[in-house]
């Protein structure tokens, strides 16, 4: 029996790698027939593992970062504003959604949204396509439960970088230095790092 079981596990999984080679396969034909960009697959198929592990396509889209518990709210909102600079970005909003003193351990307490936009660049994306809008301004959301646990969170740009058409190179550059701030500046705020 026990040779029996073997033998199926293997036959499963040589099925398994032929047919995510297959997929793989049929995804980089895709990719080049349509015109992708390279990473255009990578980016999907991290959203779409994201997906099933979680059920959740909004956590799919999204990154996040621990707030460290010896710091406190605003000294996280005076770094925020601090690192904008630093990586040429305008913060163009600061939002208080609200706050909920006798908030449960598992419900928000406090929400917090941080807007931030580099200007030039908002511009060429617009021209290029009015759809980028949607993604702009580049938001921080610092969210805190009734637990005092606290996160920063803010869009993985990997897909609106890489999910179609490769973006000419001066454009990529742009979009590069962005994702740069918007993954480095909540990073560094959630331990204090200014």
């Amino acid at each position: 029996m026990k040779n029996v079981m073997t033998a199926v596990a293997a036959i499963m999984m040589t099925f398994m790698i032929s047919g995510c080679s297959t997929m793989h396969m049929g995804w980089t034909a895709v990719t080049q027939q349509y015109k992708l960009d390279d990473k255009a697959m990578d980016a999907y198929d991290n959203m779409f593992t994201k997906v099933t592990e979680y059920g959740d396509p909004a956590r799919a889209m999204m990154q996040e970062w621990l707030v460290k518990d010896d710091i406190a709210n605003d000294d996280v909102a005076e770094t925020i504003k601090s690192l904008a600079e630093e990586y040429n970005m305008r913060v163009t909003g600061d939002i208080k959604m609200y706050t909920k003193d006798d908030a449960a351990p598992t419900e928000v307490k406090h929400a917090r949204i941080f807007s931030l936009c580099s200007l030039p660049i908002a511009k060429v994306f617009l021209n290029y396509s009015r759809y980028y809008g949607g993604f702009m301004p580049c938001r921080i959301m610092l969210v805190e439960y009734g637990n005092g646990e606290r996160w920063l969170v803010s869009m993985d740009m990997t897909l609106a970088i890489h999910g179609g058409y490769e973006l000419p190179a001066d454009m990529l550059k742009m979009a590069l230095s962005v994702k740069k701030a918007m993954d480095e500046i909540p990073a560094r705020a959630a331990i204090g790092d200014f």
